[in-house]
C-alpha cells in the first residue's frame, strides 16, 4: 500500500499498529521523558484517524531523533536541526500526508532555529514538536538554548551567562497559528494537545517538556504542573495574540522558579496555510505533485517553462 493509495481510507485503526512488528529496544534512559511523547503521539494518530500509511515523521538528530524508529509510519532521519525543511518538502510533494516533524531544544531551537521561525512565518501545514529537556542530552550534557541562566554543564562549568530563549514567544512572534505546551508527566494532556495540532490547519508548535535524568539532574521534573485552561487563576482568550503574548510571557518567566504551567496558549482558525496560499495562486497544482512519480502519462514541468526569459 502507498501513501497515495492509502489516504482517505477510512477505518477503524488501532494504536498498536504504530508500533513496528520487530520492535527495536528503545535506547533513550530509563525515565526519560521523550518515552511519553512516544506515547501520547501513538495515542493521538489513531484519535485523529490517521493511519500508519497516512503518516510521516521527521527528525533531527539527538535523543528526539529516534522517535521514529520506534513509531511504525513512514520516517525521515534528517541532520542536524533540518527536520523542518525535509518536513516542508514532503508536505508539499504531497499534501494528503499527515506530517509530522520532531526535534529537541538543541536541534529545533538552537542548530535549526532559522528554519523554525521561517517554517512558522510561512504557516506550512505541519506539526512540530519539540523535545525541550534543557540540555544537549545525545551529546552528553551540554548546555543548550534553553538551559536556565546559571545552570552549570560540560560546556559551562562556571555556569552560564546567558538566558533561555523563549520558545514560545519566539513561535507566536514568528507566525506559528497553534501554539502549545505540554509535559511527559501530563499524558491525558500531552495526547489532547497533539491531536489537536494535527487536526489543526496551519503550522502547529507544540514545546513538549521532557525531563532528562541522566543529564540534566539538576532540574526540575516539571510537576507539579498547571493547566493554565483549567485553573481559575488564569484567564485568557487564546484566539487573542495580545493576550496570548502575555500569558506566554509569564509561563516563561515562572518555568525556572519552579511553576509548570502548560495548556493551549494560541490558536488562529483564520489564517491560511502555505500551501492554500500557493494553490490559490496557482504555483502548486491542486493534485499531488508526488504522484506524477507513479503515473506515467503524467506530463512534467519544468522551471524554464514557467518562468519567463530575463531581457
Amino acid at each position: 500500500m502507498s501513501a497515495f493509495n492509502a489516504i482517505g481510507d477510512e477505518r477503524e485503526i488501532d494504536r498498536e499498529e504504530y508500533t513496528p512488528g520487530v520492535e527495536p529496544q528503545p535506547t533513550w534512559c530509563p525515565g526519560c521523558g521523550d518515552f511519553g511523547v512516544l506515547k501520547s503521539l501513538k495515542q493521538a494518530l489513531p484519535e485523529v484517524g490517521r493511519t500508519p500509511e497516512e503518516t510521516l515523521v521527521c527528525t533531527g538528530i539527538g535523543c528526539s531523533g529516534k522517535l521514529n524508529s520506534y513509531l511504525d509510519t513512514y520516517g525521515f532521519h534528517t541532520i542536524h536541526g533540518r527536520s523542518l525543511p525535509v518536513a516542508r518538502a514532503a508536505k508539499l510533494a504531497n499534501d494528503g500526508l499527515e506530517v509530522i516533524a520532531a526535534g529537541g531544544d538543541g536541534d529545533g531551537y538552537g542548530i535549526g532555529g532559522n528554519h523554525f521561525i521561517h517554517t512558522a512565518r510561512e504557516n506550512h501545514d505541519m506539526t512540530y514538536i519539540v523535545f525541550n529537556n534543557e540540555i544537549f542530552g545525545l551529546t552528553k550534557g551540554q548546555t543548550s538554548p534553553t538551559s536556565p541562566k546559571g545552570h552549570k554543564s560540560k560546556t559551562q562549568p562556571g555556569g552560564t551567562a546567558k538566558t533561555p530563549i523563549r520558545p514560545l514567544s519566539m513561535s507566536l512572534t514568528s507566525g506559528a497559528t497553534y501554539i502549545a505546551r505540554t509535559a511527559a508527566v501530563n499524558p491525558n494532556q500531552a495526547k489532547e494537545i497533539i491531536a489537536e495540532a494535527i487536526e489543526h490547519d496551519g503550522f502547529a508548535h507544540v514545546d513538549f517538556l521532557t525531563q532528562c535524568p541522566t543529564w540534566n539532574k539538576d532540574a526540575r521534573q516539571y510537576v507539579p504542573y498547571i493547566d493554565v485552561q483549567e485553573s481559575d487563576d488564569y484567564d485568557f482568550d487564546i484566539t487573542d495574540r495580545g493576550e496570548a503574548a502575555q500569558m506566554m510571557q509569564e509561563t516563561e518567566d515562572v518555568l525556572n522558579e519552579g511553576t509548570v504551567l502548560t495548556g493551549r496558549y494560541y490558536v488562529d482558525e483564520e489564517s491560511p496555510s502555505y500551501q492554500e496560499e500557493k494553490k490559490n495562486l496557482g504555483r502548486v497544482p491542486q493534485e499531488p505533485l508526488a504522484e506524477r512519480y507513479f503515473d506515467d502519462d503524467a506530463e512534467w514541468e519544468r522551471s524554464y517553462d514557467l518562468l519567463e526569459r530575463h531581457t
